[in-house]
């Protein structure tokens, strides 16, 4: 994500974790956070990614980015005819804070989508917020 959000020309600061928000994340972002500074959030799709979502939003009052239970639905309907593998979704999806619809339909379609499924997306986001 690092790079593709490099080859747009990103001006605003972005953080990628690379995986679940440690506490070296959350003590990085808790400075800008104090000053007023808003954040965006985007994760995985699958049970511990909204889990990781709830936490972000919760604390910060960060915005879901695409997050949206059309952006999942979008996005595992074009997985599977680009023939992108798809990962079982093998835990019970956790509801999203704010996106109640989100978990029935991530139960209902059984993918979890990672950030290779969604990554155009992200890119085409952050190409608009430049």
């Amino acid at each position: 994500m690092s790079t593709a959000a490099a080859d747009v020309a990103r001006i605003q600061p972005l953080v990628c974790t690379s995986g679940s928000a440690a506490t070296v994340v959350f003590t990085l972002l808790d400075a800008p956070a104090t000053t007023g500074c808003r954040f965006a959030y985007h994760g995985v799709f699958d049970g511990p990614g909204i889990a990781l979502a709830n936490r972000v939003v919760r604390r910060y009052e960060a915005r879901p980015c695409c997050m949206s239970t059309a952006d999942y639905e979008r996005l595992a309907a074009r997985s599977q005819t680009e023939g992108i593998r798809q990962l079982a979704l093998n835990n019970q999806p956790i509801r999203a804070d704010r996106n109640p619809d989100l978990a029935p339909a991530m139960t209902a379609i059984g993918v979890a989508l990672h950030e290779e499924a969604t990554l155009d997306l992200l890119v085409d986001d952050l190409s608009r917020q430049t």
